[in-house]
């Protein structure tokens, strides 16, 4: 954890000094893709920093949920448009019949939920690898699924990608803080649903 978050400090201070530094001298090009790696790197802190507190708030049974009457399409709408610039070439496919219904959910956290997972694909996929989300209805519950192309996750520990800190060794540089599923579990768990993780026969991890 040490790491993934000094990482992108040490990147965003080495930016800043080369602009204090050399800035004058840098063309204009330069200057801008300098600036990119900072603001890249400036998201991804956040995104590690938020999880820790997130972490925390769930361990300490702080979580209040706002609860209100959402239509499915709406969170993926929100989840698609908070992904969107880390998409890249990834194609995503949505799939959601149209008499799918409404659901109580608090939309701000259960959109985060979608967003960590869709965010655990892409991490896991192939630069190109298409990732699809699909949802139906079944015995009064909703069934929310995101569904990748990557490794998958050996048999015996996919009840531990659940867990904190738990990230699976391939591929190589993967990076992040492990909390992401264990964030999702504690807030699908806060609103009385269940989380699992499944490898899919023709290759990849289905959530």
């Amino acid at each position: 954890i040490s790491h993934d978050l000094r990482t992108p400090l040490v990147t965003v201070t080495g930016v800043l000094s080369s602009l204090r530094d050399e800035g004058m001298h840098l063309s204009d090009q330069a200057r801008h893709e300098l600036l990119d790696t900072a603001c890249s790197e400036a998201e991804r802190l956040n995104r590690f920093v938020g999880n820790l507190l997130d972490m925390t708030r769930i361990e300490a049974g702080a979580i209040r949920l706002n609860l209100e009457l959402c239509d499915i399409q709406d969170l993926v709408g929100c989840a698609m448009a908070a992904i969107k610039p880390r998409v890249g070439n990834h194609l995503i496919t949505i799939s959601l019949p149209d008499d799918l219904p409404m659901a109580f959910m608090d939309l701000v956290l259960m959109t985060q939920v979608l967003v960590n997972l869709l965010d655990n694909a892409l991490k896991y996929s192939l630069p190109e690898g298409a990732i699809e989300i699909s949802s139906y209805s079944e015995r009064g519950w909703l069934v929310l699924m995101v569904a990748d192309h990557g490794p998958g996750v050996p048999e015996q520990d996919l009840k531990r990608v659940f867990d904190k800190f738990y990230r699976i060794p391939v591929p190589e540089g993967v990076g992040g803080t492990g909390l992401g599923l264990s964030i999702c579990k504690g807030i699908v768990e806060a609103h009385g649903g269940t989380i699992r993780a499944e490898n899919r026969a023709g290759g990849g991890l289905l959530v």
